[in-house]
Order: structure tokens, then C-alpha cells, then sequence
């Protein structure tokens, strides 16, 4: 892959660290984690599961943030480096032309993608059970609230950086009212970000004797990387074990064209539960990607995960090995 070649924009101010001393793996943890305290905000149970995007000379993101009533919120954040956060206080709220539509019951595990001219958010939103919400933003402070892109129910609803064959793209994980105990990820587009057809299997979870850590669900996390090689898409995926369920994450390779064909996937993970942070919170043994960052110049990217459902945590590798790993494990 010497001729690599990585979509976006340049990104020298992306936060990084470099690869320790002893460390051979393709992504490797931030040694300052976790990044974003479960306290930061006065009224702030935890916060993880969020996403981050470059903005003007910084950062912004949207932020899972549930409070000391357990409640399930979405906050706006800004941020120079990457690292140190400023989320604002009062919970974000949308703009929406539909009282139906907009009434707030709770959203979690938000994405956020930059197409054209504006910021979309897609988030958990909930509306009669667990569906995917739509909202888009210039400035990070006034939030449009869409149509919901599909019928309870369904769950990590992340949207490719820019249209497909001419028509916007998502991918998503259809699922049930509690802790899902299946999930495939699937592949919708829209030509007007309103109504989403075409849906299309990506991937199922993998047999348990092939790959154990994926066996139970899985489901997209980052907006997926456009390369040369294809979409690079980070996934969590879930074993269920005789202690529970264990979220780690890996990666796979979709078809530029056509990004409901697989051309690889990870056997091995990325990212499991090992440190502390991430086996001991409010939902022990969880590493959940939702955002990346990353620079096509120097193939630099940079992981923001949920760690037990309380933290959040920061990893680091090089596109171009990351690729390569995901070809040397891969279980199709």
C-alpha cells in the first residue's frame, strides 16, 4: 500500500501521542486517559459515547452526557486541542417544525458528520422505543431537528461524509426496545435526508469459533475514512460472556461504490476491556468507538470511545496499518 491514498481535509492540529516504546499494536491508548471525567458538568452521572469533529480553529462535538437523574442527554462541547473539553452546561436542544417530532423523550450515543455546507447529527432518539434522530448545525449552538430517519427500532445510526451515487448514506443497526441481544449492521440512502430506502446487509456478527469477541452484535462507530483501499469503518462489536456482555471494537474495508460489500474484516480486535476505566463503571468491560479524527497527510488517526458506560478515552494508530491489520486477521 505504498500508494495509499486517504480522503478529508489536512488536520496538523489532530491530537496525538506516539506509538510507546513496547508497543506493537496497530492502536494504542492515550496514557492520560480517560480523557473526559464522568463529573465534569455539576449535574453529570457520566459522559462517553460522543462524537467530535474539527471546527474552525479547533474542535467541537456533541456529547452523551447522562445527569444525576439518569437521564439519558445530549450536550454541545468545544475544545482547542482535542483533549480538554469545555461541554456546555445546559443540555442542547433542538429547533423542530414538528411538536410530534421534536418532543424530547431522551438521545444517546450521538455521530456527527460533515457533508457540504453543514454539520449532521445523527443520534438514539427516542420515539416510541429507540429510533435514529437527525439534526443539523452550522455553529454548534442552534440545532435543526429533521424527520427521524427510520421506524423504532433501531440504534447507531452513522452517515458516510458525503453522498454515494448521488444520494446521501447511512449505516445502521435495527434492534429491539432493551439490551439487544443480536444486531447487523445495514446500509440506507436518501436523496433528500427524509425519506431512506434501499437498505442493503452489510455485516453480521461472526460465529463464535471464527471471531468471539464480535459473536452476539455489532454496530457501526465512527463516520467511516474514505481511502484508496475502500471505507475504512471502525465497529464494536459484542461477546456475550458468562460475566455479561464485553464491547470491544475492530475494523473492516467497504466497497467505495458499493458499501454494503465487505472486503475484509478484522478476526481480531482493535480495542477490548483491559484497563481499568474501561472494566470498572456504571457498565463494566466497555470499549465503545462513536468519533475519529484524522489526518490524510500523515495517515494519523485519533479514536474517541465510551469506557464502561462512564468515560471516555482517546487511541491513536496510522491509517495505512490499520488497513493492513485488518487484511492479516481478516475472517471472510
Amino acid at each position: 500500500m505504498k500508494n495509499l491514498v486517504i480522503s478529508g481535509n489536512s488536520l496538523p492540529n489532530i491530537p496525538w501521542e506516539d506509538r510507546p516504546a513496547n508497543c506493537n499494536n496497530p492502536l494504542w491508548r492515550y496514557s492520560a486517559n480517560p480523557i473526559i471525567q464522568r463529573d465534569l458538568l455539576p449535574d453529570s452521572n457520566s459522559i462517553f459515547n460522543s462524537a467530535v469533529v474539527p471546527f474552525d480553529k479547533g474542535f467541537a462535538g456533541v456529547f452523551r452526557c447522562d445527569d444525576k437523574n439518569r437521564r439519558m442527554t445530549l450536550h454541545a462541547g468545544f475544545s482547542d486541542d482535542g483533549v480538554n473539553w469545555k461541554i456546555n452546561e445546559e443540555q442542547l436542544h433542538f429547533d423542530c417544525n414538528d411538536d410530534e417530532i421534536g418532543e424530547w423523550v431522551y438521545g444517546y450515543d450521538p455521530r456527527v458528520c460533515f457533508i457540504d455546507d453543514r454539520y449532521y447529527v445523527t443520534w438514539c432518539n427516542g420515539y416510541y422505543g429507540p429510533t435514529i434522530g437527525v439534526a443539523w448545525t452550522t455553529d454548534f449552538n442552534t440545532f435543526h431537528q429533521m424527520e427521524n430517519a427510520f421506524l423504532p427500532y433501531n440504534r447507531n445510526g452513522v452517515m458516510f461524509p458525503r453522498k454515494i451515487n448521488g444520494k446521501y448514506a447511512m449505516l445502521s443497526r435495527p434492534s429491539d426496545t432493551g439490551h439487544t441481544a443480536f444486531g447487523d449492521i445495514f446500509y440506507s440512502d436518501s436523496p433528500d435526508m427524509e425519506y431512506w430506502g434501499h437498505h442493503r446487509h452489510v455485516m453480521s456478527p461472526a460465529a463464535f469459533e471464527v471471531s468471539a469477541w464480535q459473536c452476539m452484535k455489532i454496530g457501526a462507530g465512527p463516520v467511516p475514512i474514505e481511502t484508496s483501499e475502500g471505507w475504512l469503518m471502525f465497529y464494536h462489536g459484542v461477546l456475550r460472556s458468562c460475566n455479561g456482555y464485553v464491547y470491544s471494537f475492530g475494523s473492516a474495508l467497504l466497497d467505495i461504490d458499493e458499501p454494503w460489500k465487505v472486503i475484509c474484516r478484522s478476526g481480531q480486535y482493535l480495542i477490548s476491556p483491559q484497563k481499568e476505566y474501561e472494566c470498572v463503571g456504571d457498565v463494566p468491560n466497555v470499549c465503545f468507538p462513536c468519533a475519529e479524527l484524522h489526518d490524510p497527510v500523515t495517515g494519523k488517526v485519533a479514536i474517541y470511545y465510551g469506557c464502561a458506560d462512564t468515560v471516555t478515552g482517546l487511541a491513536f494508530g496510522y491509517i495505512q496499518e490499520i488497513i493492513e491489520f485488518t487484511r492479516r486477521t481478516n475472517i471472510l
